[in-house]
């Protein structure tokens, strides 16, 4: 599949991901810029978790495509997974290991070559002001420095394209914050551009250059986030009204006892 859009760095074609009689994800199309953080809102179980596993490769389609980078995910996954970083909501950290010694594991697993590893490693530190606590226990760690390690341990191997699925669950704003503040400054120093999945309204409005809204398995729309208030039409509109307007249910509603038991269990395993 070659993109329609020569400019996009994520290019996804009809993709679509059944699970027996269940569609998790139905005939999703658009492209992502180089360098945009893009943001994909919505419930849980509207099918962005799917999406972004689809797109790192985890799980193949059961029809459509996409390229990121060049790189088809379907036919040449291997090259997909060199080009991209990936933070996932369950903790991807060893608390029993230091910080260096889970950068040095990560390293070794992106077969960064020997030579570099030491050196990449402190720079990673460095710039997420964790340099201080290389040698500290990752379960001593607060969630905001836990949530900031998994971003180095993704940003290692140098990525085109940083996914993350809802990477300030369970963080206090003041983390979320510092979380979003070293994202801005990877992709300004590097290039990098961020896919990211979110039910927080803050979030996406604050950070996002543009936001697909998701629901049941479905974009809803796609613009920035002044484009999508004003086609509400309503004065002083609000994301979520937004959100309401294009896919017709209230985000906060539509979860379910399993959907908040399994995030607070994430917040408190974060801290």
């Amino acid at each position: 599949m070659e993109p329609r859009n020569a400019s996009s760095i994520v290019e996804i074609a009809h993709l679509t991901k059944r699970f027996k009689d269940f569609t998790a994800v139905n005939d999703i199309s658009f492209g992502v810029e180089p360098g945009e953080i893009f943001a994909c809102l919505g419930p849980n179980g509207a099918g962005k978790s799917t999406l972004i596993k689809m797109l790192i490769t985890l799980l193949a389609p059961t029809s459509g495509n996409a390229v990121i980078n060049g790189h088809d995910i379907v036919h040449h996954a291997a090259d997909v997974r060199n080009t991209i970083g990936y933070v996932p909501q369950s903790i991807s950290v060893d608390g029993t290991l230091t910080a260096y010694e889970n950068l040095m594991l990560f390293a070794r697993l992106y077969d960064i070559p020997r030579s570099e590893c030491k050196e990449r490693i402190r720079k990673t530190l460095a710039f997420l002001h964790l340099e201080n606590h290389a040698n500290a226990l990752v379960r001593t760690f607060s969630g905001g420095m836990v949530r900031k390690m998994e971003i180095g341990q993704a940003m290692l191997n140098r990525p085109k394209v940083l996914f993350l699925d809802e990477p300030t669950t369970g963080l206090d704003p003041i983390a979320q914050q510092s979380v979003w503040e070293h994202l801005a400054d990877l992709r300004k120093t590097m290039g990098t551009t961020i896919f990211f999945s979110t039910h927080n309204m803050e979030e996406a409005d604050g950070v996002s250059d543009r936001v697909a809204i998701m629901n049941q398995g479905k974009v809803a729309v796609i613009g920035t986030v002044p484009e999508l208030k004003a086609k509400t039409n309503k004065p002083n509109a609000t994301l979520e009204d937004a959100f309401i307007f294009f896919a017709g249910s209230d985000l906060e509603e539509t979860g379910n006892f399993r959907d908040i038991r399994r995030m607070r269990q994430t917040e408190k395993r974060l801290g």
